[in-house]
């Protein structure tokens, strides 16, 4: 049963992996254009509907107060930055680069793990991680690549959602999902919807529809 269970989350992860792929190849083409809080304000305004949606079909009675405030919360913020961050990184870099260093969560996640769950982390994983941040090294090329802000933002996207992975954990099915998404929505709908003061791009239509696009891709990947 359990291995079972590994496989089905393991296809799960890969499904989201694909979706968010797509998702952030549309950050890219919008990033061309605008600036990237912008884009993150207007895919979570879009998002909204779906979530009203979702509120009017979920049969689990309730109010939208988490049951686990700090988590929750802490959650939340981590995945706010997260986005900023990731958002901003796909704008201004290559995504190959973006993905090399996005890519490095899984290995934060099984160093936080210690800590966080109390997790025992054996040789060869430790191994694993060790050999995957190197791999992160080749495809980087320090030296022969100039590291910029961009870089920075992308790492620490990587370890803001390896910290939300990690809240995740520590909720397991105690909040419904939701609730799990509407409050980082609301985050970044306050934080973004701040920024467009210092700096906005009025928006074509079409790439409206786009980040309309981001919106339903962001859901479909966080439900993953």
């Amino acid at each position: 049963m359990r291995q079972g269970g590994n496989l089905r989350g393991a296809l799960v992860a890969l499904a989201s992996m694909g979706i968010y792929a797509t998702h952030d190849v549309i950050i890219k083409i919008l990033g061309a254009d605008y600036p990237a809080l912008q884009i993150l304000f207007f895919s979570s305004l879009l998002s909204f509907p779906f979530i009203a949606a979702l509120l009017l079909r979920d049969p689990t009675h309730g109010t939208l107060r988490p049951a686990n405030p700090f988590w929750v919360g802490f959650r939340s913020a981590a995945i706010v930055i997260s986005g900023m961050c990731g958002f901003y990184a796909f704008s201004v870099l290559p995504l190959a680069q973006v993905y090399a260093i996005l890519f490095a969560a899984p290995l934060f996640i099984t160093v936080l793990s210690i800590p966080f769950l109390g997790e025992k982390v054996g040789r060869h994983r430790w191994l694993a991680v060790l050999v995957g941040l190197a791999g992160v090294l080749v495809v980087l090329r320090p030296g022969q690549t100039e590291l910029a802000l961009g870089h920075l933002a992308a790492l620490g996207g990587a370890v803001c959602s390896a910290l939300a992975a990690i809240s995740v954990r520590k909720l397991g099915r105690s909040e419904r999902t939701v609730i799990l998404i509407l409050w980082p929505m609301l985050g970044n709908f306050v934080l973004t919807g701040a920024s467009l003061g210092l700096d906005y791009q009025p928006m074509a239509l079409g790439d409206l529809a786009l980040a309309g696009v981001i919106a339903v891709l962001g859901l479909l990947g966080g439900f993953c």
